[in-house]
């Protein structure tokens, strides 16, 4: 292709990318340097039937003129990022220098809001992302044997978790796990305790969240798997076959390596899209025991007349770049199988 053919080709690729990705990026960093204008107060003097007093109270029309002359905000810089809420240097550093062992500092850095989130955000994306990977494999190797009577139907109900809404999908789940709900009545059941809760345990709480993750998840993966298998060359499997290898040997060194390049990508859009986890936390109203970066962001632009977005900003500049620390590696041997292919 010429290269004026391709940058025609390629424009509006490039043009959609820069207005609804690049620009909203260089805007929500633009307003992570920003803090909201405090309210100017005015000394009023109240008097009653018996005296007079002086008080503080908002001057509305001097605040309001305040925010439309500089609707960014109070210059912050990078302190935003420093602050509590955020990367926490200042107690960081008094957490590493009056605790003793590792343990006890890493308990004190969990209690800091930006990194119980984070932490929570991590064990999320590192146990949903295989889990929803090898069932997806498995789901479809399974599918893919079925008799084409029942294939069809099979794979309607498989698909279902990935058409119901996220948000409808865990309440249902929320309303499951409930005391009045089925899970919830049968464990206590089994269990024989009736003040058993799935809601009130942190570790329970967490389990839940996953499990809702992986069943929500798989069925992109298994779909695309699925689509991937009847592409595998059948003269190579039943060359295999001929030689002896089980059906077992057949998956790993035939059908395993031939799916590779899909396994990355399920990687790729998987880690993505864990990292980002916030319905099932909202659904569940679970952020007591387990909250996400997704979720800092959220509740600074649900406040009701202060919508922090200078801090929703700079969370976000934070996320993406964790996003991007955990897509480096896949990308990176992803461009190095590339070059091998290529030589």
């Amino acid at each position: 292709m010429k290269h004026r053919t391709f940058f025609w080709f390629i424009l509006p690729s490039l043009a959609a990318m820069f207005f609804f990705i690049a620009l909203p990026i260089v805007s929500v960093a633009v307003q992570s340097l920003f803090v909201e204008h405090e309210q100017i107060m005015t000394e009023v003097e109240n008097c009653g039937p018996f005296k007079c007093e002086t008080v503080l109270q908002v001057d509305n029309e001097a605040t309001a003129a305040l925010r439309e002359e500089a609707p960014l905000g109070r210059f912050n810089g990078l302190g935003t990022y420093t602050n509590r809420k955020h990367l926490a240097f200042e107690q960081v550093g008094v957490a590493w220098n009056e605790t003793e062992t590792f343990g006890e500092f890493m308990s004190e850095l969990i209690n800091l809001p930006f990194y119980k989130a984070l932490f929570f955000t991590l064990t999320y994306t590192a146990v949903v992302t295989p889990f929803v990977i090898f069932l997806g494999l498995g789901v479809a190797l399974a599918v893919n044997t079925l008799p084409r009577a029942i294939k069809g139907p099979t794979i309607f109900v498989s698909l279902l978790p990935m058409i119901v809404t996220p948000l409808i999908g865990a309440l249902i789940l929320f309303w499951m796990v409930d005391a009045d709900g089925i899970i919830g009545a049968t464990l206590q059941r089994i269990f024989n305790d009736p003040n058993l809760s799935m809601k009130a345990s942190t570790p329970l709480t967490w389990i839940m969240l996953i499990v809702y993750g992986i069943w929500s998840s798989t069925p992109f993966s298994f779909i695309v798997f699925y689509a991937g298998l009847q592409t595998v060359p059948k003269e190579t499997l039943e060359a295999a076959k001929i030689d002896g290898a089980s059906r077992w040997q057949a998956i790993r060194f035939v059908v395993v390596p031939y799916m590779m390049p899909l396994v990355v990508f399920i990687t790729l859009m998987q880690l993505m899209d864990n990292f980002r986890v916030l319905e099932p936390i909202v659904a569940f109203q679970a952020s007591a025991k387990a909250t996400s970066l997704s979720w800092i962001i959220y509740n600074d632009l649900r406040g009701g007349d202060v919508q922090l977005f200078g801090s929703a900003g700079a969370t976000s500049i934070l996320t993406i770049l964790g996003v991007a620390v955990l897509l480096t590696p896949v990308l990176i041997r992803t461009w190095r199988d590339f070059n091998q292919k290529r030589a």
